[in-house]
């Protein structure tokens, strides 16, 4: 374990020094976020004009909705769907594949070195414009909550696009796959609309997929509430089921890595 672990350290640190030699990759991002919170910005005004409240939300508690589910997306950006199966295709994985760490523990320790590195790049200097330049309230009402939500969503992010690149041992070319899976599990996370303004009967297939746990349910929790498809839960309830998930994603994970092993030495008999 203590080998496991000081090897981690090891793969983040250098993730670290590497990424922050090209820092300007993630300084580009800086501009996605505040843009597309500016956009929500004017779309709610214009919903919000002559109501109080929309599906029980102010405009308050909407702006600030959506300017935690931005921050929680540079948090738990993860890119190891698209480096699995770039490693696939090429044929690099092989080189993992002899390694006595497995690569789904290598790409998570390089997903802890990069976002290390976005805490001070991406998510310090959108918060302080979210704070002063729009002025959202962005005090959670449960701080230690809303931190353990928060890195709940990190691990689920990567355990979800972890199991999309490993479509690669399958399909070879999943590019097609993966952007539409990615782009159906952002809008079922929450990321656009919160997720209690979808139809109720759509609202109860949200609450038992995974996704919503990415975004919708740590966002909540972090303003102070949770529900959907008509059921409320507490914020111990609704992390208790969030940890709950993320478990039985690792669990689906760790199955279907085994199995694509299994598949990738297949191919080369």
């Amino acid at each position: 374990m203590k080998r496991q672990l000081a090897m981690i350290r090891a793969i983040g640190f250098v993730t670290y020094k590497e990424w922050a030699a090209f820092r300007s990759h993630m300084l580009a991002s800086l501009l996605v976020g505040p843009v597309l919170f500016l956009v929500q910005v004017f779309i709610w005004q214009a919903m919000f004009e002559g109501k109080e409240t929309i599906n029980g939300l102010t405009f308050a508690q909407m702006l600030t909705y959506f300017g935690v589910s931005t921050l929680i997306h540079y948090i738990s950006f993860d890119f190891a769907d698209w480096n699995l199966q770039m490693l696939v295709r090429s044929g690099k994985f092989v080189t993992f594949a002899l390694r006595p760490m497995p690569h789904w523990l290598f790409a998570l320790a390089q997903k802890l070195g990069h976002r290390s590195l976005a805490l001070g790049v991406e998510v310090l200097p959108v918060l302080l414009l979210f704070l002063f330049l729009f002025q959202v309230n962005l005090m959670p009402a449960s701080p230690g909550w809303a931190l353990l939500s928060i890195v709940l969503s990190f691990f689920m992010n990567f355990f979800i696009n972890y199991c999309v690149g490993l479509t690669a041992f399958w399909l070879v070319r999943a590019e097609g796959v993966r952007r539409v899976f990615l782009l159906l599990k952002d809008v079922c996370a929450g990321v656009f609309l919160p997720l209690s303004f979808f139809p109720e009967v759509v609202q109860k297939l949200l609450f038992f997929l995974p996704f919503q746990f990415i975004t919708y349910l740590p966002t909540r929790v972090y303003i102070g509430e949770y529900e959907l498809a008509g059921i409320r839960l507490s914020l111990a309830e609704a992390v208790g089921l969030q940890a709950l998930a993320v478990l039985i994603t690792a669990g689906l994970t760790l199955a279907l890595y085994h199995a694509a092993l299994k598949r990738f030495t297949g191919v080369g008999v």
